[in-house]
């Protein structure tokens, strides 16, 4: 009598392919844990960039003051991003996003503290207090984010340290920082920025932001900041007790819902 022989199905184990996918993964992370160790810097920007956008990191934070406000982290991240990436570089790695500084990005900490919260940075040529086609598209740029907002908004005028020529229509350094903050302030009214939110303050050359003999880098002095502080405008109006009145009223006065 024959014996019957019995034989595997063809094909291959299931584990195998588990284990197969098991592999590719892991031969995968370890390809991009040594790209990005390998690859110049705008390039591991977009990689970063990519993976912050794909877990959701731009909604993971509420908003800085409860209201129908935008969220002030995906602000902040937006400008953030604008600094390191450099719009004119955007084949390189560049993150495709509006940057408030124009093509050349470069956006920083204008006054590290814990007033100040977002920010933009309007240059000036040395000596002169006009606005130019590229001051009012940064400015109408930093609008765009910070208006509607509660918070009140610091317009900081600043000169470079040298002599102002003898034709020169402004009396001295601190006439020409509040001229440049003035018209600042004048532009961002222009762009819906409510006037009640601006306050205007002036440094002169006393607050340079860099101190180099190079005279690109002083240049860099003649700027105003625009600063969106920690501070709710409307908590600068009136005593403690009057707003509490004020708001108490307007809730007695509104209709109840049945």
């Amino acid at each position: 009598m024959a014996l019957k022989i019995e034989q595997d199905e063809p094909g291959v184990p299931e584990w195998v392919v588990t284990f197969g996918d098991m592999m590719s993964l892991l031969l995968t992370f370890f390809v991009l844990l040594f790209s990005m160790s390998e690859i110049k810097q705008e390039h591991s920007q977009a990689i970063v960039q990519s993976l912050r956008q794909r877990f959701g990191h731009e909604n993971s934070i509420a908003a800085m003051v409860p209201g129908p406000v935008s969220p002030m982290n995906s602000a902040i991240a937006r400008l953030a991003s604008m600094g390191r990436a450099q719009r004119m570089n955007t084949m390189n790695g560049g993150d495709k996003v509006k940057a408030p500084v124009g093509d050349h990005a470069r956006v920083r900490a204008i006054r590290p503290a814990d007033e100040t919260t977002l920010g933009g940075l309007i240059e000036f040529p040395e000596g002169e207090g006009d606005l130019s086609a590229e001051a009012i598209k940064t400015i109408e740029a930093t609008a765009a984010i910070v208006k509607g907002k509660p918070q009140k908004i610091e317009v900081r005028g600043h000169t470079t340290a040298r002599p102002l020529p003898p034709e020169s229509p402004y009396c001295n350094h601190w006439d020409l920082a509040y001229a440049r903050a003035f018209l600042v302030r004048q532009q961002l009214v222009k762009c819906g920025v409510e006037e009640q939110r601006l306050r205007i303050s002036i440094a002169a050359e006393n607050e340079p932001q860099s101190i180099s003999p190079v005279e690109e880098e002083r240049r860099k002095n003649a700027r105003v900041e625009i600063l969106m502080l920690d501070e709710l405008t409307k908590d600068l109006v009136g005593t403690a007790e009057e707003r509490q009145q004020k708001y108490s009223a307007a809730g007695d006065d509104a209709p109840t819902r049945p």
